[in-house]
């Protein structure tokens, strides 16, 4: 966010990583720390997605497993529905004129063929019908993670190592330990209220990374400041935490509590769906002193644990020492 002057006191030392806990592979569509999934007896030179099979069924166009209708030429080329409108009707191989041809066997092919999920390199253990396979890929949950970093357009994708190390070292985000943390916001200018100006900063806690974010936006003609957790991992994990927010002065606070959401859920969601800590300009000057002039804000706050409580069932947090 672009703040005069940030300040961020957690509880513990910044985060130490080596290169033993962040570890960088690269892979032709994204990246990950899992090359194989051993367990369930799944190995790359036994079951591979790329069999012959499987090759004929790849549009030669976008690359992507064709699904019915799958079009084909006079001479028997074929390629999936989306890409036939992009071709001008023209065989893209043979530059023949491609008609209204269905490939009936091909299709008939298709539904007797079981593929692993196109994640199985990541971990997942599952094999499908091809014409259910993407459906579950869609929503896999060894699929890999967006970049939560959205101060600027990043396509990276990876899993949790990956992205931490992406965060740290591509956009420089401040890395903390420890399950409290203290920030303190300072704008000069407090009318300048920028849609989606904003601040991101990393906690390791638990075991776990989450991202706090911090950003002024317009609600409606109205500025506000909004703060907000989110859980570096899947939205069933992210149940798992509770959070509190804090920010306060002249003997007058507000406070948030929630869950954090998943990183699977888009910063742009999140924010839209007012799920966090906000806060009205009117009320930022309030907190800063009155004068406004310069908004100076001291948000705290902490990360907790939930358990289950072995007598009533109920969750009771578990707060970090």
């Amino acid at each position: 966010m672009d703040f005069d002057s940030v300040e961020c006191v957690s509880s513990n030392n910044s985060i130490e990583m080596d290169e033993d806990e962040i570890i960088h592979h690269h892979h032709p569509q994204f990246a990950s720390s899992k090359l194989s999934h051993t367990n369930s007896g799944i190995v790359n030179s036994t079951i591979h997605p790329a069999t012959s099979v499987h090759e004929l069924l790849e549009c030669p166009v976008c690359t992507n497993s064709m699904y019915p209708p799958i079009h084909q030429c006079r001479n028997g080329h074929t390629l999936c529905s989306t890409c036939k409108t992009r071709v001008q009707n023209r065989c893209p191989t043979c530059r023949q004129e491609l008609g209204d041809i269905r490939c009936l066997a091909l299709e008939k092919v298709a539904e007797s063929l079981e593929l692993p999920c196109k994640y199985y390199s990541l971990g997942c253990p599952e094999i499908f019908p091809y014409y259910s396979k993407l459906k579950h890929e869609a929503i896999c949950n060894f699929r890999p993670y967006n970049c939560p970093y959205a101060g600027s357009e990043c396509s990276v994708m990876g899993d949790i190592p990956y992205l931490v190390a992406h965060l740290r070292d591509d956009h420089k985000v401040d890395m903390h330990s420890g399950c409290t943390f203290n920030h303190r916001y300072v704008k000069s200018n407090p009318r300048e209220v920028e849609n989606a100006t904003w601040m991101l900063t990393v906690f390791h806690c638990f075991g776990q990374y989450f991202c706090l974010h911090f950003e002024a936006f317009q609600l409606g003609m109205a500025p506000v400041y909004m703060a907000f957790l989110r859980f570096m991992g899947d939205e069933i994990e992210a149940k798992n935490y509770g959070y509190s927010l804090e920010v306060g002065g002249y003997n007058r606070k507000l406070i948030w509590e929630g869950t954090p959401r998943s990183i699977r859920d888009s910063h742009r969601k999140v924010r839209d769906s007012h799920d966090g800590l906000i806060i009205q300009r009117n009320m930022a000057l309030f907190f800063s002193g009155g004068d406004r002039k310069e908004l100076k804000l001291r948000v705290t706050g902490r990360i907790w644990k939930e358990q289950q409580n072995p007598d009533g069932g109920a969750c009771i947090p578990n707060l970090c020492s």
